[in-house]
């Protein structure tokens, strides 16, 4: 990925270890899946994921911690308690479904059932994909590491503007898409 490389050692540099601290193991994961598919109930963890009620305690206590996950009394009994996501939670929706989608690639066994489709026209989604600023679908080959100060100069030393087109590429238009009409 070009010339300069991360300072592999440095956890601090990097989001990766920041992140696999809070999501880094099997259980955090599996509770966040459950709560994409509705689950809000310590009990209800429980008996969907077959997982030790300490583990559970421990891993919710964490994405609690980490603000993936917020603790909310009931409102009509406020002896119990719910955990919803929160705004930082929904974010790793991608990195779920990228997960998700690897896992079945590369497990030929995995038979998706139920599968995920867009709302719009029930149809299964596309690969989660690396975009560009400009939407356009990027390959590794397309990518490259630059220091902070060396951020949109291009190898031939011109300087590119945020929206410019670079003439390459696959474009996917994100607001155009959105605002299409089903």
């Amino acid at each position: 990925m070009g010339d300069v490389r991360e300072p592999l050692r440095e956890l601090t540099e990097c989001g990766l270890p920041q992140a696999l601290e809070v999501m880094g193991e099997r259980w955090s994961f599996m509770i966040l899946r459950a709560s994409f598919n509705g689950l809000h109930h310590f009990e209800e963890f429980l008996s969907e994921l077959g997982i030790a009620r300490n583990i559970l305690s421990n891993r919710l206590a964490k994405l609690v911690e980490h603000e993936i996950l917020v603790r909310l009394p009931m409102a009509e009994d406020r002896r119990k308690i719910e955990y919803r996501l929160t705004e930082k939670g929904f974010d790793l929706l991608p990195a779920m479904i990228a997960l998700r989608q690897w896992g079945q690639k590369y497990r030929a066994e995995v038979v998706e059932n139920p599968v995920l489709v867009d709302e719009a026209d029930r149809l299964p989604i596309g690969p989660v994909s690396i975009l560009a600023h400009d939407g356009r679908v990027l390959d590794p080959e397309d990518l490259r590491l630059v220091e902070r100060a060396n951020v949109g100069q291009r190898a031939d030393g011109s300087q590119a503007k945020a929206g410019s087109p670079v003439g390459r590429g696959a474009m996917t238009d994100l607001k155009a898409a959105k605002a299409q009409p089903a």
